[in-house]
């Protein structure tokens, strides 16, 4: 089947969404790309089930990822921040480790079109996705920016297919 013909029998599927954000500094008051996660599935028709902040902790991070997971009510999580490649940066390794089916293309993508953005500091995007289980599970950089497109350009465009095909 033709991609184009998944996405019309995709189309109008909503998902359940937790969006974790990591961090040590960002409050409910100061966490700026939670937020820009939070409303940009929204006014895609998603619902977001919960939102948290940890510290960029791989305990912390792993302890609300499984709990996500293994809710038969959420479909997706979004993680936002210590993706990058400071020593507490945390959040790969720990999004990785749960993975049973990565999307490598995921993170290609989202390196080419910071590119775009951003010039030769995009290689330092550790940005990944995969299949946890039945959850879909997406890990982007902490800035807004960087949660703009990666929301705008890739997960919210594509993610009733996604469903679809994890549906089926």
């Amino acid at each position: 089947m033709a991609t184009q013909e998944h996405r019309n029998q995709a189309a109008g599927r909503t998902a359940r969404i937790g969006v974790l954000t990591v961090s040590d500094t960002r409050t409910p008051a100061t966490d700026t790309s939670g937020r820009v996660i939070h409303r940009l599935l929204v006014q895609a028709g998603h619902e977001v089930v919960e939102r948290q902040i940890v510290a960029d902790e791989p305990e912390a991070i792993g302890g609300q990822l499984d709990t996500w997971i293994q809710r038969s009510d959420v479909n997706a999580v979004v993680l936002t921040g210590g993706t990058g490649l400071a020593r507490r940066d945390t959040t790969i390794e720990v999004v990785q480790r749960r993975l049973d089916k990565p999307l490598d293309g995921f993170g290609e993508l989202f390196r080419m079109l910071s590119w775009e953005q951003i010039g030769p500091a995009a290689m330092m995007s550790r940005a990944t996705a995969g299949l946890a289980g039945t959850t879909l599970v997406f890990a982007v950089p902490g800035s807004s920016a960087a949660v703009r497109l990666a929301m705008s350009r890739l997960i919210v465009p594509e993610l009733p297919h996604l469903l679809w095909v994890v549906r089926s």
